[in-house]
């Protein structure tokens, strides 16, 4: 899996971070090619992956990532991981008074866990006589058990887990294994609890100094250093809560340090936060205001990634998908969505032949001081197997495919500044119309004869003036165990509907695969939505309703200033610039 290719280095901020983290990695390793006899994928794994080897020889291949988080939210994970023995065993003691010892009992391992151990001893959760394969041991040493096998043990027994109650963490649901340099925990807050919570943006801006930064630095050097080619940076980070502010700091020093280098940054927040209350969705409301601002500032671009109506406090219903069924209150399915799509709208930079640097993807979007843009996905897209693209977009000449992913609806009307279409999973299918002689096309769709020239033909017809960026991939993205499976009955096991017939109380197939399509765009809806955050913020009397706020930073000048400014990169996304600021008030009134 060697080879030149433009290497990434992603940062995860915050517990949902990595919730959306953890399933992105448990895709990507899903599509990992092993064995040499196959043909490589349309990905190149390096550019996210690295090869290492351990103390002991033996062949790693982990995410070049670093995964912050706070005190109490591993649970049964260590935090330098299983694959290197870094922990020092010297037990000498030089007391030789008496010695009582008091051992905590660890936490108990969902069976999704329990089955991992056993693959990672070489057994098999369906049979415990089953051993890992001599070859598979000489390919991938150490590794293989960590990875290579359990794609094939848990393919192949088709063992179904239902997680959703057992999952309290991330690390509940992670299949890989990580590098010892990629969890960093946060000592100073606490996960759980009443006290010592990182709720404000104050305190996250703070968090950056001292043994922190220290820590941070010493990581990514480790990670840059030994990369050749160098693209840049992913950054997901938790925007509703104090993570905002540490965020705002880690890009802030990337750019500093990697100039020149791309700054991909994903603001992710969750539909709902445990135990809120309404001083805390003052919190959060602040936090994504002045994370989106900051973040913007200093990242090639910013996008915001929940399935929340809205980043006020009193948001519409959270986005619905037709052929989804899943819980938007639970952590667990709401960041398998995002994950999707995440998957599908990194793919430009990823690709093994033709790919566009991080920094072409958001040059082309953020033109004239957008920065911020907007999230759109149609998961999983709905496509009758058998048919061809031009029938399935022929089935949305009226309505859209894809709904908001950024708590940004679309304005409708076609405007657009810029915009990257992205459409994978089509694997087997027709992406053209076969043409028959003498019958006329239901649609201009049926002229086109090639895939890209279809998905372009659509997009133009709903945004006709729209710069616009087309990839067109035939794999799908891999739904691996313990992925949930929150799909309609009406798909197929590779996600694509069908015309089933069967008695009602036959159970629904295992969905293995899905076609995704997203959209990243820079439009007036964008304007619209920064706006209606900063008008909310600016009417609050915050030295009378939540003076705790400030009281962690920033002085309230500051953030009276930070709020102007995020009023002036709204305007940016007016496409009537030309009018005075006292017009625009005037309209805003």
């Amino acid at each position: 899996m060697s080879g030149m290719c433009r290497e990434v280095v992603t940062l995860q901020l915050g517990h949902y971070s990595n919730f959306v983290g953890t399933h992105w990695w448990n895709l990507q390793d899903a599509g990992l090619v092993y064995d040499a006899v196959e043909p490589a994928g349309e990905l190149q794994s390096d550019v996210m992956f690295r090869e290492g080897r351990t103390l002991g020889g033996h062949v790693t291949y982990t995410p070049r990532l670093i995964a912050m988080d706070l005190k109490g939210s591993l649970q049964t994970l260590r935090k330098q991981g299983s694959l290197y023995d870094t922990e020092n065993e010297n037990t000498t003691f030089t007391w030789k008074g008496e010695i009582m010892t008091h051992k905590e009992s660890p936490p108990t391992k969902n069976p999704f866990l329990q089955d991992l151990d056993n693959i990672d001893t070489g057994g098999s959760p369906a049979d415990p006589g089953f051993t890992c394969p001599p070859s598979a041991v000489d390919r991938c040493s150490g590794s293989s058990v960590a990875m290579a096998t359990v794609n094939s043990s848990l393919e192949r027994i088709q063992k179904s887990y239902r997680l959703e109650g057992s999952v309290r963490v991330w690390s509940d649901f992670l299949r890989i294994h990580l590098h010892p340099r990629t969890i960093s925990v946060i000592n100073q807050y606490n996960h759980d609890g009443e006290s010592e919570r990182l709720e404000a943006f104050g305190q996250g801006e703070a968090l950056l100094q001292g043994p922190v930064l220290e820590d941070l630095e010493d990581r990514l050097h480790f990670f840059v250093e030994e990369c050749d080619y160098l693209q840049g940076f992913q950054v997901l980070c938790d925007l509703a809560d104090g993570f905002s502010g540490l965020g705002s700091k880690v890009t802030e020093l990337l750019q500093d340090s990697y100039g020149g280098r791309g700054i991909l940054t994903w603001g992710v927040a969750p539909v709902n936060h445990p135990d809120t209350s309404s001083v805390l969705d003052l919190y959060h409301m602040l936090n994504c205001a002045l994370g989106t601002l900051q973040m913007a500032n200093h990242s090639s671009f910013f996008c915001p990634l929940t399935l929340r109506g809205g980043l006020g406090r009193r948001p519409p219903p959270p986005t619905a998908f037709p052929l989804l069924n899943y819980d938007p209150t639970l952590w667990f399915h709401s960041s398998s969505v995002l994950a999707l799509a995440l998957d599908c709208m990194t793919v430009s930079y990823r690709l093994g032949q033709g790919s566009s640097p991080m920094w072409q993807l958001s040059d082309a979007l953020t033109a004239s001081g957008r920065k911020v843009v907007s999230a759109y996905g149609s998961v999983p897209f709905p496509m009758m197997h058998g048919s061809c693209l031009p029938e399935a977009l022929d089935a949305f000449s009226d309505v859209l495919p894809w709904k908001p992913l950024s708590a940004c609806p679309e304005l409708g009307d076609g405007r657009c500044f810029g915009q990257s279409v992205t459409l994978k999973g089509l694997e087997g299918q027709s992406l053209v119309s076969p043409v028959l002689p003498g019958v006329e096309p239901p649609s201009p769709l049926h002229y086109e004869r090639s895939g890209e020239d279809v998905l372009a033909a659509y997009v133009r017809s709903r945004y006709p003036s729209s710069p616009l960026a087309v990839q067109l991939l035939s794999s799908p993205s891999k739904l691996t165990p313990p992925f949930p499976q929150i799909f309609s009955p009406a798909l197929g096991p590779l996600g694509f509907l069908q015309n089933r017939s069967d008695p009602a109380d036959t159970p629904p197939q295992r969905v293995s695969s899905l076609p995704v399509l997203t959209s990243l765009q820079s439009g007036p809806a964008v304007g619209l939505q920064l706006s209606e955050l900063q008008k909310a913020c600016s009417a609050l009397d915050l030295r009378r309703v939540t003076p705790s706020f400030l009281s962690h930073g920033p002085e309230f000048s500051e953030l009276t200033e930070s709020l102007e400014q995020l009023r002036t990169l709204a305007l940016c996304y007016r496409q009537d610039r030309s009018r005075s600021s006292s017009d625009e008030d005037d309209e805003d009134d």
